[in-house]
Order: structure tokens, then C-alpha cells, then sequence
């Protein structure tokens, strides 16, 4: 510990951090633009000047190393001299349109002016002008404001690992922008407005729609993939304006994919939004009252055996459970799932359907084994951690197939299932490697559960790695990679039909009515089935359906979610259902109601508090998993097809978002002419 001075107070601080760090430390707070927890050091901004003894000159306290001894001052005449001196030239340049700026209420700028800033200034030269730049349907530009921090740099280098923002031209011909004028080409490029600390990059569907204190902030869970980034909603009367990250370092950090961040103008386009009833090919409007009488009636005169339900990907954790109880005890029947087709899940043992090694437990593995899985695009901020774990650790990556650009070097295998058998035989060389690796990570995609032999080869690889102490108590090597944000909760209150092949009878068309919850990904083609479908959105499945009952998006009802890691989160609601719609759980209990004069449960509390002694009990009661199921006379070999949905098309929200339609066309824009410019 080295032991120095700040304001005349004695603190001990580790060694490495910098003076910035040991004055937070000490909780003194220092002023900055250009320096950030999570970048590389870049000192160019100046404003975080303080006065250390013996130094004829301020010192940039963000770039230098806290020393034994040092005695360090941030309150005197001199340093506030010297940051007013900073704060007079960024703003020398600085164009006077705070009134009808974006980032009016959140700028750094602005609130560090009103304690450094000089009421007059000494510039009598005329301001320069910087031409706006293409950075895509997601980035606005105001490039005059730019301060040159480089924080945009240095996200796009080191986090977003897509080098394709920097600076051109020297001194006052300096500018921040793309090389190639055209959209960059990360999902995560929304990131870059939160750190910009003036108003040069703002976002683009956001412009002028509300000033931050006008807006309704909601702390919540975001459902677009199984990460479970923490995120903060901001609403406008009941319409949801943004969507920002917030700090959580074991899951997202404090970054979001751009999928989170802007698909939420998916929310309220082709929302369902009262009941509908199909005649001769056309829906037409209906109350509650008369769509409930037919569901009824409906399946009143039909055999329990040939209802089935089925799940969607956005299913918080109450609406799944309950929707299990009422075919459970209201329609006497287990016809229901979770999955849109059928890939092996090892129900048995909760560890087979989880990312077992954390997404923290990234950062500390030497060893990536990616099968059938491409993170980039199934879960980003996973593949964030993959990136940050290869920068800082040199992490060596292994994928059995070349899935393309990952933003960090790997070596890939042949893509065949042959390969992943002789390798977790030992007969490879990539088996020394796993071997010889501290804390290996296996990441298993949904492509490889899908593949024929899926369930032999996950069961030679988990005995492999238990075998040979990859899994033990302090360290799990077994890992899946789920896509969607109600799997792994779904999974935990066991919505899967293992007695018979629901897919089969489905495709066979021996069901006669089909409850979709949210589920618009099911591949089958209907003949005479009486089709129910309860969602948010007008997709898929409400094309087909007979009966439709509009429900709530995530956003406008409470509800928890399991994360791929298996933490148990809630997102809150943030704003209402449009028109005649109810909450997912309300209508399920309704519809419990009118079928047997009795709710399944009286209010959501009780709903709640059954599901998580449900989920206690299922924990309680572990049951090995039988590993002779599938043997090796049952293995085929194929070519493993890494298989997953379009990026930004991944669920209804996303297809119903305007930004998410405007990304994909960018990105093949780009493809075809190698410019969107």
C-alpha cells in the first residue's frame, strides 16, 4: 500500500492507481472529460489538473501514477486557476446552442462550465466549423461540439473491438470520424453517446423527442436477449422515449447492446390492442366477455389430449407459471412447452441449461471453446467479456466453426461433429489444451443442441470435463449460451413436455386447439387447428390465429426473468397496456375464471409467492441426470450449421421497431456497395 497525502488528509491506496483514483479515494471529486473507468488512459482533456508539491506545473492527475509520499492539493488558487485556464479553451470553439441540444440536462460540458466556466471570454477569432459526419441511423453528429476526449476512439478500439472511428488532420483541422464515411459496424456503437461528455454524438431516433427532466425514469431488466443487461426506461406520459444501461459489473457493466437500446419504438408500433375474433378470413373486434365464451365453449367440447401450449421468448417468469397451472389444473393436461422446436435440454440438472461460469467468470478463463454458438450476434455482451478476457488475459479461442468476424482473433476447427468427439475422447490436440488449462470455458450454442447427436455428445463433454476436474465446486467449464430472455426461467419451472414429441403431433396436425403465449417462432403449417394467441404485437402468430387476446409488453407489467447465468431478476413496469389489452397473468387467471368459477389465484403476490416456492422445491429435488440415454452406436456425423435468428429481427419488438428495420438495411447497404454514405 503506498501512503500519501490529498488535502491534507493521510490515505493508503494500492499500488497502480492513478492520482484521479487515490483522490476519489479519499472522496475528493475531480473533474474530467477525456478519462473513464472502463478505457485506456488517453490525458488529453487537461481538466482534471491538480497541484502536487514540488511540481512547478499542474499535474493531469487521470495519467499520473500515485506515488509513495505524494502530496497532492485540488482546492487551491492555482488549481482552480489552471482549470478555468482548460475550461475557457474547450469552449473556445464550443458552438452557444445549449438551448437546442440533445444533451441539455446530461452534459458534462455544461455542468462543469457552471463551476470552471468564466462569464466572458478572451477569443475574439471566430469559431471553426466541423461538417457532420455518417455514422448510421443510430449516431446524430454535431461534431463542432467535439472536444476531441476520444472516448468514442477509444470504445470502438478497445471495448466494441470495430476500429473504425479516429481522429484525421492535426490542430485545429483535428476531427473525430469515421474512416470509411459510412455506419460502424458494432452492436454495440449506441454506447458511444453515453460516454460522449458534449453533445457531438447524440442518438438519432431520440432527437427532440423529450429533455431528460420531463421524463419518468424506471429501473428495469431488458428481455431482447438472456443476458439480462440492467437497464433504465424513460418514459413520456406512457410512451417509452429511451432506453439506457445501468451499472450492474457482474452482468452488462454499465454497456448495452444497440438492440436494447433502440429497439424500444418496436413498443409501440402493430401493438394488439383489443380482443379479435377471425370470420371467413378477417378479424373482427370483440369484447373480452365474448372471446373468453368461445375459448370456452371451445375447449369444453374437446378432448384434453389434443390441447397444446406453447411459450414465447419473452414470457416473463408469472405469466409462464401460470399458464403451466391452468393446463396443469384447469385443463388437466401436460400438451405445453417452452422451446419453438426440438433440441435437447437436459432437464434433469439445472447445471446443463445455464452458463455456469458466469458472465464475470469470463475474465478469468484462459481457454475458450466456442460449439455452435456465434456470441456476436446471440448474446453481445457476452462476446464483450470474450473480447475484454482476450485483450487482458490473452485468452486463447477456439470455435469448431469459422463463424466470421467475432472482433477478436480465434482459431477454428473444421465444423464437424466427429471433431467435438475426438477432442472430448482425448484424441486432439485441442484436448491437451483443455487439459492443460487452469479455468476452461465451454460455450455450447443453441445451434449445437440441435444438432442429431446432441444429446450423446453434451453428455461426453460434461463427463470429459468432470472427469477430469473441470467441474467442481469452485469452477464450472459447462456452459450454454441461451438466445432468449424467458428460456432459462421457463426451463426452471419445467414448461417442457418430455413424455411425448409435442413437434411431432404439431407437425402431424393432431391437436385440434393451440394456446400461443407470445410465441410467434413455431414452425408448422395449420389446417382445421382452433389457433388462441396472446401477445403484445401483431406478428406470426397472431396472423394465424382464430382468437386473439392482446397482452403486455415487458415494459407494461412487473415480472421476473432468469438470466442465461440463472439470476433470478424482475423488471418493472414502466408504463401501461394500450387500449382494452391486461397484463399476460391477468388474463390467464381471467380466462381460469369463466372456465370453472374459480381464479387460479386471487392476486399476483400469491402468484408470485407460489411460483418461488415452486422453484425452491425443484432445486431441493435433484435428480442425476441419466447419462446412458444415447449411446455412441447412436452418434452421426454432420456438419455443425451455426444457425441463428437475424440480429436485428430476433423477436416481435425488434420487428416491430423502425430503427431495428433502418440497422439491418444499413448493414446490407454496406454489403452489396461496401458504402452507405
Amino acid at each position: 500500500m503506498l501512503k500519501l497525502k490529498v488535502n491534507d488528509i493521510d490515505i493508503e491506496v494500492e499500488e497502480g492507481l492513478t492520482v484521479l483514483q487515490a483522490c476519489e479515494k479519499a472522496g475528493v471529486e475531480i473533474p474530467r472529460f477525456c478519462y473513464h473507468e472502463k478505457l485506456s488512459i488517453a490525458g488529453n482533456c487537461r481538466m482534471c489538473l491538480v497541484e502536487m508539491e514540488k511540481s512547478p506545473k499542474p499535474v493531469a492527475s487521470c495519467a499520473m501514477p500515485a506515488a509513495e509520499g505524494m502530496n497532492i492539493k485540488t482546492n487551491t488558487a492555482f488549481v482552480e486557476k489552471a482549470r478555468k485556464g482548460v475550461m475557457e479553451f474547450l469552449l473556445a470553439n464550443h458552438p452557444l446552442d445549449c438551448p437546442v441540444c440533445d444533451q441539455g440536462g446530461e452534459c458534462d460540458l455544461q455542468d462543469q462550465s457552471m463551476f470552471y466556466g468564466v462569464d466572458k471570454s478572451r477569443f475574439k477569432e471566430n469559431k471553426r466549423y466541423v461538417p457532420e459526419k455518417n455514422m448510421g441511423p443510430l449516431i446524430k453528429t454535431h461534431m463542432t461540439r467535439c472536444i476531441h476526449c476520444t472516448r468514442c476512439v477509444r470504445f470502438a478500439t478497445e471495448i466494441a473491438g470495430v476500429s473504425e472511428i479516429g481522429a484525421i488532420g492535426r490542430g485545429e483541422d483535428m476531427q473525430i470520424t469515421t474512416y470509411l464515411e459510412q455506419s460502424v459496424q458494432s452492436e454495440l456503437s449506441g454506447n458511444v453517446i453515453d460516454l460522449c461528455p458534449v453533445g457531438a454524438l447524440t442518438s438519432k431516433p431520440y432527437v427532440f423527442e423529450a429533455r431528460p427532466w420531463e421524463l419518468k425514469k424506471t429501473e428495469s431488466i431488458d428481455v431482447m436477449d438472456a443476458v439480462g443487461s440492467n437497464i433504465r426506461i424513460d418514459t413520456y406520459g406512457w410512451e417509452v422515449k429511451r432506453v439506457l444501461p445501468l451499472i450492474n459489473e457482474d452482468i452488462n457493466e454499465e454497456w448495452i447492446s444497440d438492440k436494447t437500446r433502440y429497439a424500444c419504438d418496436g413498443l409501440s408500433n402493430q401493438r394488439l390492442d383489443t380482443p379479435f375474433i377471425k370470420y371467413n378470413r378477417k378479424f373482427e373486434k370483440a369484447n373480452w366477455e365474448e372471446v373468453f365464451k368461445i375459448i370456452k365453449s371451445k375447449i369444453k367440447e374437446t378432448p384434453k389430449d389434443k390441447i397444446a401450449g406453447f411459450v414465447g421468448d419473452l414470457t416473463n417468469m408469472e405469466t409462464s407459471y401460470i399458464f403451466k397451472e391452468f393446463f396443469d389444473r384447469t385443463l388437466d393436461t401436460r400438451n405445453y412447452e417452452c422451446r419453438s422446436s426440438n433440441y435437447y435440454v437436459g432437464i434433469n440438472e439445472r447445471e446443463n441449461y445455464l452458463f455456469n461460469s458466469s458472465i464475470n467468470g469470463i475474465e478469468e478463463s484462459d481457454l475458450i471453446f466456442l460449439i455452435g454458438s456465434n456470441p456476436r450476434f446471440e448474446s453481445t455482451i457476452v462476446n464483450a467479456r470474450i473480447r475484454k478476457s482476450f485483450v487482458n488475459n490473452s485468452t486463447k479461442i477456439i470455435s469448431l466453426n469459422d463463424i466470421g468476424d467475432l472482433t477478436y482473433p480465434y482459431q477454428s476447427l473444421n465444423g464437424q461433429t466427429k471433431t467435438i468427439v475426438d477432442i472430448f475422447e482425448g484424441n486432439n490436440q485441442v484436448s491437451k489444451k483443455i487439459l492443460d488449462s487452469k479455468k476452461p470455458l465451454i460455450i455450447l450454442g443453441e445451434s449445437f443442441f440441435k444438432s442429431q447427436s446432441s444429446e450423446f455428445l453434451f453428455n461426453l463433454i460434461k463427463n470429459f470435463l468432470k472427469k477430469n476436474n473441470k467441474i467442481n465446486d469452485e469452477w464450472n467449464s459447462l456452459n450454454k449460451l441461451t438466445s432468449d430472455a424467458s428460456t432459462v426461467g421457463s426451463l426452471d419451472l419445467k414448461i417442457i413436455n418430455e413424455g411425448k414429441n409435442i413437434f411431432n403431433e404439431l407437425k402431424s396436425n393432431n391437436f385440434e386447439i393451440i394456446y400461443l403465449l407470445g410465441q410467434d417462432n413455431l414452425n408448422f403449417t395449420k389446417k382445421d387447428e382452433f389457433i388462441i394467441y396472446q401477445g403484445s404485437h401483431g406478428d406470426k402468430g397472431a396472423d394465424i390465429a382464430d382468437i386473439i387476446l392482446p397482452g403486455a409488453a415487458y415494459t407494461e407489467q412487473s415480472g421476473y426473468f432468469t438470466n442465461l447465468e440463472g439470476k433470478l431478476q424482475k423488471a418493472y413496469k414502466a408504463s401501461y397496456p394500450p387500449g382494452k389489452a391486461k397484463e399476460d397473468w391477468q388474463i390467464i387467471n381471467e380466462l381460469a375464471e369463466i372456465m370453472n368459477n374459480r381464479k387460479l389465484f386471487n392476486d399476483k403476490d400469491e402468484l408470485k409467492s407460489s411460483m418461488i416456492n415452486f422453484i425452491n422445491l425443484q432445486k431441493e429435488n435433484k435428480t442425476p441426470i441419466n447419462v446412458n440415454q444415447s449411446t455412441k452406436e447412436d452418434f452421426k456425423n454432420e456438419e455443425l450449421v451455426v444457425d441463428y435468428k437475424d440480429y436485428y429481427f430476433s423477436n416481435v419488438i425488434a420487428r416491430s421497431s423502425k430503427t431495428m428495420l433502418d440497422c439491418h438495411n444499413s448493414k446490407i447497404k454496406i454489403k452489396k456497395t461496401g458504402t452507405d454514405g
